[in-house]
């Protein structure tokens, strides 16, 4: 991910998931789930378990990712998905190489795991993507709760748009 642009992302929306250096975050990297919300391409942000998540149940804005032993892996943070397109997104290269270190092989397998999961489970991702986007979007007055706790789509999108 083009880490300006997330950082102009997160000038005009606070809840967009942080890559600033004066948070320690600048080496974060910004991996997610790209789908198609209507008629644009959004990134949903795949981020470590934390123990929070374990007591948490799948809603409207989160999802949790296990690998095939039923590891919790990863959780899906619909809330914070941010609108993309081909300029500001890189394919992460999950290859194993030679030059490849254990740790470097162990965060491939992770991510690798973290795909097959997304791939298997893609209708439900876009559903509950586009779903919260159209209720953020349109309803928002009947959803506050969940509206404080998502990005605001429009918003950002006005970011992406003004990048053109």
């Amino acid at each position: 991910m083009d880490m300006k642009y997330v950082r102009d992302l997160a000038s005009v929306d606070d809840r967009v998931m942080s890559v600033s250096p004066q948070t320690g975050k600048a080496s974060r990297p910004f991996v997610g789930v790209i789908v198609i919300n209507e008629d644009r391409k959004y990134c949903v942000p795949l981020s470590s378990p934390k123990p929070k998540h374990e007591s948490m149940r799948n809603g409207r804005d989160f999802t949790k990712v296990y690998d095939p032993k039923g590891k919790l892996i990863a959780v899906l943070n619909f809330n914070n998905m941010i609108p993309v397109n081909r300029e500001v997104v890189d394919e992460v290269d999950l290859v194993f190489r030679k030059q490849d270190d254990a740790s470097m092989r162990a965060y491939k397998m992770l991510m690798r795991n973290q795909i097959d999961w997304c791939n298997t489970h893609a209708d439900e991702i876009i559903r509950k993507a586009n779903k919260l986007y159209r209720i953020i979007t349109m309803d928002a007055d009947k959803y506050r709760g969940l509206a404080r706790r998502c990005c605001d789509f429009v918003r950002l999108e006005a970011v992406l748009d003004a990048r053109a």
